[in-house]
């Protein structure tokens, strides 16, 4: 969760990515997800930088620096925006982020290929700081941002491929929607980012809606196999997400 703040493919792409030849909508669960992991272990690293300094400073240096404070942001501190997503504040704080990044992560990284994961994951940090930013006066900092992000990642991807699911597409969105509904609700707690949490959801579905994989059949000599849609362009999607946080965040400036 955001908190509020108190004290084997080597360029890094999908099949469908590197291939006009079919895919598989569920890769091997087996296959190396390096980004996911490359997350997680660079956000320990900082958490334990955290702890390293509060203990040798006496106070939180990197939450100093890149949590979500407005008063800096609106001096011009803009990486404020995304640099929340590395910081925790405590020791359950991160575990439960990455816990659920571990969980999430590897799946939607495989379908939807290294670097669309990536930007899907930042993509998501940075609508849900902007919408922090913009809601609330309230420092915060936390992962959360870019999971919810990820959760209606997942959403979106399984109902645009629903027939590909089956029967299992209904059930599974079920889920999701129930997941999604108790996180929000638990976002209304004092001391968690709930406007973070909704700008992280808004983020990813954008982001999945109109740059998430969509795959359909092929009939081949061996059959059906399933291939990539080719829609709306990464870049595009990416350009208009960081477009609409610039202008958020410039009216903020000019309201404010």
């Amino acid at each position: 969760m955001s908190d509020n703040l108190h004290n084997n493919n080597p360029e890094g792409t999908s099949a469908a990515e590197n291939h006009a030849g079919p895919v598989r909508i569920m890769p091997s669960r087996f296959r190396l997800t390096p980004i996911t992991l490359g997350i997680i272990a660079l956000t320990v690293l900082v958490y334990l930088f955290q702890v390293l300094s509060e203990n040798l400073l006496g106070y939180d240096l990197p939450a100093f620096i890149f949590a979500k404070i407005n008063e800096y942001i609106l001096r011009g501190e803009v990486w404020r925006l995304i640099t929340p997503v590395l910081l925790h504040g405590s020791v359950m704080h991160i575990l439960s982020n990455m816990y659920a990044l571990f969980i999430i992560g590897p799946g939607i990284e495989r379908n939807f290929g290294r670097v669309r994961f990536l930007a899907l994951y930042l993509l998501a940090g940075l609508l849900g700081n902007t919408f922090s930013f913009l809601f609330t006066s309230a420092p915060s900092l936390g992962a959360s941002t870019s999971i919810f992000g990820l959760i209606a990642a997942q959403a979106i991807f399984i109902y645009r491929n629903r027939r590909m699911f089956g029967q299992a597409a209904r059930p599974m969105l079920s889920n999701i929607m129930v997941i999604i509904f108790i996180n929000l609700m638990i976002g209304f707690v004092p001391g968690i980012d709930y406007w973070g949490h909704l700008g992280g959801l808004t983020g990813g579905l954008i982001f999945t809606w109109f740059a998430g994989p969509v795959f359909e059949g092929m009939n081949t000599l061996f059959g059906t196999a399933l291939t990539e849609k080719k829609e709306v362009g990464l870049n595009f999607v990416v350009m208009g997400e960081i477009a609409l946080a610039i202008v958020l965040v410039v009216l903020k400036f000019m309201f404010q």
